[in-house]
């Protein structure tokens, strides 16, 4: 085990006295760098599990900490799949653990918090580890910890960015009963998320009104996986672009589909057996200047 999972269990868990705050509040430091550098790794973990921690702090409700960047919660496009997925099982933890919302912060050393109201932790690290259990090439766990721990991060707590924010849909499919570390979950869950996220913040005008048949169709899609967050975290099948379109508007919808992939607004991930694609992070202003506006980037041929 690691020397912060030694030392937390010498101190008695997560009823480790004050007095050792301080040392463990410092191990846990280290071991967030550790796990931001496994992370990555190809493979993550298997040496020694990541570890987040989580705890209950008195007037503040239930706060983890995860080894990915704060600045998740204003930009979700810097992490990668499998750090998005890590935080996406830990927000669902939460949400089951102490409902909702989902808040986010930073811990010292810059590394992500997140907070829901409730105080089991103890419930919150079983929700992890089964949430986390089946993320591909990723092994870790949660521990629970003394509030003390975490009680200096249990401020400047603030709500995602975003009304379609990743943490937002992860919060949405936990308490749906869905597993939020699952890339499919999403998909399966589609119609049930949408419904309780609420309107797209972004959406000015309407893109089914659009005249432009491909224009229109390619509004639709990208409208759609914005409003799911799949830029990277979670993705889809390329077929599932066609889905809610009929007639010849669904073969139109396939060839807008690759025409966006050749155009950069969309990437592929590499998937045994199957296409899956995301959006451009890189490419997020032209993506809804085109859902919002209809402006077509240069390089996207309709």
């Amino acid at each position: 085990m690691s020397a912060f999972a030694d030392a937390l269990a010498d101190a008695g868990g997560a009823a480790a006295p004050r007095e050792r705050a301080g040392q463990l509040r410092s191990l846990l430091e280290r071991e967030l760098e550790r796990g931001a550098g496994e992370l990555a790794k190809p493979r993550s973990g298997y040496g020694d599990p990541i570890a987040v921690a989580v705890a209950a702090v008195p007037g503040s409700g239930l706060l983890a900490v995860a080894p990915v960047a704060a600045s998740l919660r204003a930009d979700p496009y810097q992490v990668d799949e499998r750090g998005w997925l890590l935080v996406a099982a830990l927000a669902g933890a939460l949400v089951v653990a102490g409902g909702r919302p989902i808040t986010a912060g930073a811990f010292p050393g810059g590394h992500l918090v997140l907070r829901s109201p409730g105080d089991d932790p103890e419930l919150a690290t079983l929700a992890f580890d089964e949430y986390v259990a089946d993320v591909d090439r990723v092994r870790a766990r949660a521990l629970a910890v003394p509030g003390a721990v975490l009680e200096p991060a249990a401020v400047d707590l603030r709500e995602p960015i975003g009304a379609r924010h990743p943490l937002k849909v992860a919060e949405a499919l936990a308490a749906l009963g869905a597993n939020p570390a699952d890339p499919g979950a999403a998909d399966a869950n589609e119609d049930a998320v949408l419904a309780a996220l609420g309107p797209d913040e972004h959406q000015v005008t309407r893109p089914h009104d659009d005249p432009q048949p491909a224009r229109r169709v390619a509004r639709r899609i990208l409208q759609r996986l914005a409003g799911m967050g799949k830029w990277g975290g979670y993705h889809t099948e390329f077929s599932h672009l066609a889905r809610g379109f009929a007639g010849n508007d669904r073969a139109l919808a396939e060839d807008v589909g690759e025409k966006l992939l050749k155009s950069g607004l969309l990437l592929e991930k590499p998937s045994v057996g199957q296409r899956h694609v995301f959006l451009n992070p890189r490419r997020a202003a032209e993506i809804y200047a085109l859902v919002d506006k209809g402006a077509v980037p240069r390089g996207l041929d309709l």
